[in-house]
């Protein structure tokens, strides 16, 4: 009620609205004769907003071929004459009012697009608003229907899905909040979705009868189609990277004893005695809103990392980015909390399409003040490095009881730090390493789970704490396969940001001594460095060979072209991502016996190894000289991948690691 009646802006200047009183002009609409996506939009009069709705579509046009039907049902004003002007739109006319559901109905049997997307005519499109519903069934093979972010024109959020309690009442979630606050910027599944922006399978659409008949002229159809939609096991998905502003009420305003919007009240009655079997499952009169929205998940997951992942940055964000998604597959409610309280836009858009609600400030402001208001609701806490871990583990056990206590350690700090000692001798660092052994079992025993990324680590944790639960979950890797021939391979890389101190060393090994040898055997050769690397520190390379092209949005476009990739790491713990990721694409690893430990390749069969520079010079040139050993070891390294660093794998992990414990 406060956000209701509290004062508000007018507009949201950060939205670009169309005016409805200008003159109207005739305009086109960039439409295929090939659709993906047919947009059906019936009408009854109104034609400024239908105009302003198309003029937004024309604006913002998407990258997907669609193609845009009106239906208008018998409108009184002028609407049919102005939009004959409108190039490109298919205008059909319903020889008697059929209402929206007969409408609807009409348009679809006329479509030529894969999908359908049902769009009401008060209603403008913002950036994405098409493409964002298309990625929803593109990731999720369950979808089956999507539905977009729905705003005021004054900026606040109308609508982010729907729910449906035991009675068949409905709610629409979110309204009147902040659109962009974190809980409505993750893709979740919802009971229903307006058919203000709803799309579909068309084959999904004809398989249920269309919208039901019995529900006409308007009311609770969209609601009806998405039960019918989830008897056939598919979900609904509410779309936040799809934005519709929404004048709602201008087609039927919002008196529910008079007009088309009487229809709602006998349509629940409708709606109960068709779905009676199916609302036994939904929440009961009276739940909270916050719990009947995490009503379809197993309970509520919280997880914390220094800061926000992304994946193109580092090995580590690739992993986190993928335990996410998996958490969600299981079932899971998941919220995400950087420690260093900072998320940009499309980090949060990212997340979101994972089905993670990202905690960052100015919405959240730090762990310990969420902890208090929400710890009571979780079901299991993950915490990512022992720095974090130092921090919270013990306040995450006082604020969330019932939690599960999951340390994960990415690697283990103090294993690289004692190696890094070891090449250096230096004392100091070996009193460091020690330090941090002490520090990192003593949270391993505070924590009912530990994670770790490697074979190695789990035994020499076993040895140090035997009864600790320790799982392995190693890197998760996409299988993308060798895409080029060895003949047309030329060049090496080394992937890892610089700011990583094993990274660094590597680097400053390839510049100093590995690449001059290398170009000893093959005077051409160069080396591209792909990763983050500041102005500083590339003052110092001026190797010839040596070509350092910072973070790269897309690293096939480099490893389909590679000979092989280098991993000549000196110290450092867990499993290298860097050698994953050329391994998923085929690539053959040139590597230190360092590099590989715990990664289940052998020399000679899945990897050549090497200790020198020499020796990375010779393995080189064996590659370049040998093409049945190339694509042994190309073939051997998508194996590799596939038996061991697999999303099957980390699922089974996740799922005995969240198992509660049998008393």
């Amino acid at each position: 009620m406060r956000q209701e009646f509290e004062r508000r802006p007018t507009f949201d200047d950060s939205l670009h609205i169309e005016p409805l009183d200008v003159p109207f002009k005739p305009f086109a609409l960039p439409v295929s004769n090939q659709p993906l996506v047919s947009v059906i939009i019936p009408i009854h009069g109104k034609v400024t907003y239908t105009l302003a709705c198309l003029r937004s579509v024309a604006q913002y046009a998407p990258e997907a071929p669609f193609e845009v039907i009106v239906i208008d049902d018998a409108s009184p004003d002028d609407s049919v004459a102005r939009l004959a002007h409108v190039d490109g739109l298919r205008l059909l006319r319903n020889e008697r009012n059929l209402g929206f559901v007969g409408s609807c109905n009409a348009g679809a049997a006329t479509a030529r697009g894969e999908f359908l997307l049902f769009l009401n005519n008060d209603t403008q499109v913002m950036p994405n608003w098409l493409d964002g519903l298309l990625g929803c069934f593109g990731d999720r093979d369950d979808c089956g229907i999507a539905g977009s972010r729905l705003v005021y024109p004054d900026g606040r959020l109308q609508e982010a899905g729907g729910l449906v309690f035991a009675d068949g009442s409905c709610w629409t979630s979110g309204r009147f909040e902040q659109r962009d606050a974190p809980a409505w910027r993750y893709r979740r599944e919802v009971d229903y979705v307006s058919g203000a922006s709803l799309m579909i399978r068309r084959n999904v659409f004809e398989q249920v009868g269309g919208f039901d008949q019995r529900y006409a002229p308007a009311y609770y159809e969209d609601t009806d189609l998405a039960f019918a939609v989830r008897r056939l096991g598919l979900k609904v998905y509410y779309e936040p990277s799809s934005t519709i502003i929404h004048c709602e009420g201008i087609s039927a305003g919002t008196d529910l004893h008079v007009g088309i919007k009487r229809h709602q009240v006998t349509n629940q009655a409708t709606f109960v005695t068709k779905w009676e079997d199916a609302l036994c499952a939904q929440p009961p009169v009276g739940t909270s809103l916050l719990r009947a929205m995490r009503w379809r998940r197993r309970g509520r997951v919280l997880v914390v990392d220094s800061m926000t992942p992304e994946p193109t940055r580092d090995s580590g964000s690739l992993r986190l980015s993928a335990i996410l998604r998996l958490l969600d597959e299981q079932g899971w409610a998941v919220s995400f909390l950087p420690d260093d309280g900072r998320a940009t836009d499309e980090e949060i858009r990212a997340l979101g399409a994972l089905g993670t609600e990202v905690l960052c400030r100015p919405w959240v402001s730090d762990l310990p003040h969420w902890l208090r208001a929400h710890g009571h609701e979780l079901r299991a806490v993950m915490l990512c490095r022992h720095t974090v871990a130092g921090q919270y583990v013990a306040l995450a056990r006082k604020l969330a009881p019932k939690a599960r206590l999951l340390f994960d350690t990415v690697d283990l700090h103090f294993l690289r730090e004692r190696r890094a000692a070891e090449l250096s001798g230096s004392a100091a660092m070996a009193r460091q390493a020690q330090a941090s052994r002490n520090s990192e079992l003593a949270l391993i025993a505070q924590c009912d789970v530990t994670l770790v990324v490697s074979p190695h680590e789990q035994a020499l944790l076993a040895a140090e704490l035997p009864h600790a639960k320790v799982e392995l979950l190693s890197n998760i890797h996409e299988v993308h396969g060798c895409r080029q021939p060895h003949a047309t391979r030329r060049d090496f890389v080394f992937i890892g940001g610089f700011g990583h101190p094993p990274n660094a060393d590597a680097v400053r090994w390839i510049a100093s001594d590995i690449l001059p040898a290398l170009r000893l055997q093959l005077p051409d050769a160069r080396v591209h460095v792909l990763g983050d690397m500041p102005d500083a520190a590339r003052d110092e390379f001026n190797t010839p060979g040596l070509e350092l092209h910072g973070r790269v949005p897309d690293l096939a476009l480099w490893l389909d072209g590679a000979l092989a990739s280098l991993a000549p790491l000196r110290f450092g713990a867990g499993v290298k991502g860097k050698i994953n990721m050329a391994m998923s694409y085929g690539v053959p690893v040139i590597a230190t016996p360092l590099a590989v430990e715990g990664m289940h390749l052998e020399q000679g069969q899945d990897v050549l190894l090497a200790d020198t520079a020499d020796g990375f010079a010779h393995a080189a040139r064996l590659l370049q000289q040998d093409s049945d050993l190339w694509c042994r070891l190309s073939a051997a390294s998508i194996d590799n991948v596939k038996r061991h660093f697999s999303s099957r794998l980390a699922y089974q992990a996740l799922e005995r690691a969240l198992e509660p414990p049998t008393h």
